[in-house]
């Protein structure tokens, strides 16, 4: 009896997603840059499933509510830049009133090649300024976080530039590559199967 208590508690805690969170910045002129990797990843996942996200003016994001295998998950764009992304996801944390541990925000990662994503939990924003704002509005960075690789320009300076411009052809066939990935292991992650998903994409070659 006290064995099957345990188990059940368990079950109780694990860490599932209940928030995912797409990063770009809006409007066409950012829609095809590498900055908008995670954006993309949640914009595929959204219509594969036939999940329509709308944009919702309290949240200052396109949004939509799912199950994914029995598991309730909100999913947002945010609708404001870059560096203010933390607005949308801090007003949906508490609105709906989700744990920091319960948050997947895909994102694009310079220091991964194009053709790499990776699965993380906790951590700093290494510069970027989208999980910056995160980290600031829920004062917290034990979130985790879907990244992308799109590669590095080589120098600090060029970072910018580098990441507000499209990917060449061959690169963005990397990184799309690379989302598909991201979207298989989908639900293992958001089921709280952090280690499986580790190891399915930890496991793979770069493209």
């Amino acid at each position: 009896m006290s064995d099957s208590k345990t188990e059940s508690k368990k079950i109780e805690t694990k860490p599932v997603i209940r928030l995912l969170v797409g990063l770009g910045n809006p409007g066409p002129s950012y829609s095809a840059t590498r900055h908008n990797a995670g954006e993309w990843l949640v914009e595929e996942f959204c219509r594969r499933s036939r999940i329509p996200l709308k944009t919702e003016a309290k949240f200052n994001a396109r949004f939509a509510q799912t199950a994914i295998n029995g598991q309730e998950v909100k999913i947002i764009i945010s609708n404001t830049f870059m560096n203010h992304s933390g607005r949308a996801v801090g007003s949906i944390a508490k609105y709906f009133q989700i744990a920091v541990q319960n948050i997947l925000v895909a994102h694009d990662e310079l220091d991964l090649p194009p053709g790499t994503i990776r699965f993380k939990t906790d951590g700093g924003h290494g510069g970027h300024n989208g999980l910056k704002d995160i980290i600031h509005h829920l004062h917290s960075r034990e979130f985790h976080r879907l990244r992308i690789g799109i590669g590095h320009p080589g120098h600090k300076d060029h970072v910018v530039d580098y990441v507000l411009n499209r990917p060449s052809s061959e690169e963005e066939k990397k990184i799309r590559l690379s989302i598909d990935e991201g979207i298989e292991v989908l639900p293992l992650i958001i089921a709280g199967d952090f280690e499986k998903a580790m190891n399915r994409l930890h496991t793979e070659k770069t493209i």
